[in-house]
């Protein structure tokens, strides 16, 4: 019977997502690859015979109030505060009412509508421990990001992780069913920093979307989006602020001028995104860095563009730098090299997972300028092939289809032990 009940694949989940809705387009506000990984995740859900209904807070009034993305794929939006964006700090006074939503809607729905609740960071997590209790049914959390790992080290600039997210996310933890982390290093910090029982984390990783990302026509993809055809390009792909280091990436790319000023005639840093947290205190800051440093003819800003354009960037890029004080994972690293194009990341959180250090790309220690510098100058040499050889077949090794089965994995152990549970209860 123990092993029947383990078995059983849900019929229905509710996810949640209150802070930011995977209908947003990442690279801005408070989008980013959480919203690319509970999109395609749900789609593959539901594609495995899962249906999923995502709710997030309504932030336009012009809103309707649920969209059916594809058959088995619903996002929600519940009146939650002002519509409005808002800044996260300010969103735990709105959890009460955005709970209130979910329980009304679901009060709406025969018993027992949903099998089970999958929240995705502490804010959807302490509406989730509500839900499921009320709901009687198992709570599977996913961190994405966690506040004990982030303030052990801090960008210039940026500030700790409140007190409040800490205590939330312990509580979150303490109370979920199932954890599911990014990587084997991010189940490490749950367990270590959050006293998370091992045995309740499960590993799984994120994916990428391998058709829309693929190798192309580098010459191509530059005429396209108006770069040189000989130009040495470095790409950075996400939300400007401390925390994802784009600065780092500005004063290498001065300290490689200043080392090699023939670089000046064809050296590009596309930087690929729009302000976000505390970069939304300065948004020009990067701009004004780069004007500092002296190298502002050399700095591209582009706009946040779909996944179309984006791949583009990718093809057009000799690499793609990610340079994040903490990342759970790196969707983006994967993403450029599902393009052949290699990455010199941080050594940080989940990147060592995300890139092949020497293989697919470059891991760089630490955040100093001039060791990113030197790292950089590895990708104006003959090395940049060998390592967009390796580009593509690592990034491969990552696909949504993988992922929705392991959490599908991860929510048949999460219901068959809660009925398992209800069964010992009933014979006692």
């Amino acid at each position: 019977m123990a092993r029947h009940l383990r078995d059983i694949t849900p019929r229905r989940a509710a996810v949640l997502s209150l802070h930011t809705s995977p209908l947003d387009q990442p690279g801005t506000g408070d989008a980013g690859g959480m919203n690319v990984y509970v999109l395609e995740t749900s789609r593959r859900l539901a594609a495995a015979g899962v249906e999923v209904e995502i709710f997030t807070r309504a932030v336009n009034s012009s809103l309707p109030h649920r969209v059916e993305v594809e058959p088995g794929v619903t996002v929600t939006h519940l009146r939650a505060g002002p519509f409005e964006e808002l800044r996260k700090e300010e969103l735990p006074g709105q959890m009460c009412a955005f709970t209130a939503g979910l329980l009304r809607f679901e009060a709406g729905r025969p018993e027992g509508w949903f099998d089970l609740v999958h929240s995705h960071y502490w804010l959807s997590g302490q509406v989730g421990w509500l839900a499921s209790e009320r709901w009687d049914v198992p709570l599977i959390h996913s961190m994405h990001t966690m506040a004990k790992v982030k303030n052990l080290d801090i960008a210039e600039g940026d500030r700790a992780e409140p007190r409040i997210r800490i205590i939330g996310e312990e509580q979150v933890v303490d109370h979920s069913t199932r954890l599911v982390a990014n990587t084997d290093e991010e189940a490490r910090q749950l367990v270590e920093l959050y006293d998370a029982p091992a045995d309740r984390v499960d590993v799984v990783h994120p994916g990428v979307d391998l058709e829309n990302f693929t190798p192309g026509d580098q010459e191509a993809a530059r005429a396209a989006l108006g770069l040189p055809a000989h130009a040495l390009v470095l790409l950075f792909v996400g939300r400007i602020q401390p925390l994802k280091a784009p600065d780092v990436l500005v004063r290498a790319a001065a300290d490689m001028v200043s080392e090699d000023p023939s670089l000046r005639e064809r050296l590009v840093i596309a930087i690929c995104g729009g302000p976000s947290g505390s970069g939304l205190e300065h948004p020009s800051a990067l701009a004004d860095l780069a004007r500092d440093l002296g190298i502002a003819d050399l700095v591209r800003f582009e706009p946040p563009g779909d996944r179309e354009r984006l791949a583009e960037w990718f093809r057009a890029a000799d690499a793609t730098v990610v340079p994040s004080y903490s990342e759970s994972f790196g969707l983006v690293a994967v993403e450029s090299q599902a393009c052949g194009t290699p990455v010199v990341a941080a050594a940080v959180g989940g990147l060592p997972t995300a890139v092949a250090d020497g293989r697919s790309g470059i891991l760089v220690p630490g955040h100093d300028p001039r060791v990113w510098a030197q790292a950089l100058r590895r990708i104006d040499t003959p090395e940049v092939g060998l390592l967009a050889a390796g580009a593509r077949s690592h990034a491969e090794q990552f696909s949504w289809a993988r992922t929705a089965d392991g959490l599908l994995d991860t929510y048949r152990a999460a219901v068959g032990g809660h009925l398992l549970d209800a069964v010992a209860a009933g014979n006692r």
